[in-house]
C-alpha cells in the first residue's frame, strides 16, 4: 500500500470528509478536516485548498489525496453531511476564508 493510498484510507475510514448543506437553498460545501486544519473542496472545479494541492499543480500533478478521496467517498457513501440553515451560510464561508490565511 502506497503512502498515498494509506493516507485515502484513513480520510475515509475517520469519515473526515464533510459535506455541509445550507437549507432551504441546498447549497452545498464540502470540507475535510486535515491534521489541525480543515479544507475546502471544489470537485467540480477539481480544488482543493490545502497546501499539497496548490505545489502539486506546480509539478503538473493532477489531483491531492484529499480530492482522490472524496472521489471515493461519494462512491461508498464515507462522508458526513451537516446541515445548517442558509443564515449561516455568510459566517461559515468567511470561517473558511480565514483559515486558509
Amino acid at each position: 500500500m502506497t503512502r498515498t493510498s494509506e493516507k485515502i484510507e484513513l480520510v475515509l475510514s475517520q469519515k473526515r470528509l464533510k459535506l455541509h448543506v445550507f437549507e432551504p437553498s441546498l447549497r452545498k460545501i464540502w470540507t475535510v478536516v486535515g491534521m489541525g486544519q480543515e479544507h475546502w473542496l471544489d470537485p467540480e472545479a477539481e480544488y482543493c485548498s490545502c497546501p499539497g494541492f496548490y505545489f502539486g499543480k506546480l509539478n503538473a500533478k493532477k489531483s491531492c489525496y484529499h480530492l482522490d478521496s472524496l472521489r471515493i467517498a461519494k462512491k461508498v457513501n464515507k462522508f458526513e453531511t451537516i446541515y445548517f440553515s442558509d443564515n449561516e451560510y455568510k459566517d461559515f464561508v468567511l470561517g473558511l476564508i480565514s483559515d486558509l490565511r
